[in-house]
């Protein structure tokens, strides 16, 4: 069993930034891939940022250049810096662990509200 903890997140003005963080802790296995998805009021989840154990990345148009997913192994961590935050960037930001050991397995945080706003 894996369990997620996130934290940061908050109120920011158009323009700004903030850090997101989330730490795995319980029986996490060395080859995963941890990221970030988001879910705005009246919409789908979506992708935000995927990063793998050797640090492999992937992004969604709408943030490339503007965020940065990071890990550090050692402790289970990720990190989503975001920077450049714009108005449509507020929803409720989960972080995400998967990996395969036979079957397929996610585990999700509980959520960090990001809301932009003036």
């Amino acid at each position: 069993q894996v369990q997620l903890v996130e934290s940061g997140g908050g109120l920011v003005q158009p323009g700004g930034s903030l850090r997101l963080s989330c730490a795995a802790s319980g029986s996490v296995p060395g080859l995963n891939t941890m990221g970030w998805y988001r879910q705005a009021p009246g919409k789908q989840r979506e992708l935000v940022a995927l990063i793998t154990n050797s640090g492999a990345t992937s992004y969604a148009d709408s943030v490339k250049g503007r965020f940065t997913i990071s890990r550090e192994n050692t402790e289970n961590t990720v990190s989503l810096q975001m920077n450049s935050l714009k108005p449509e960037d507020t929803a409720i930001y989960y972080c995400l662990l998967k990996y395969r050991a036979g079957l397929f397995y996610e585990y999700w945080g509980q959520g960090s509200q990001v809301t932009v706003s003036s």
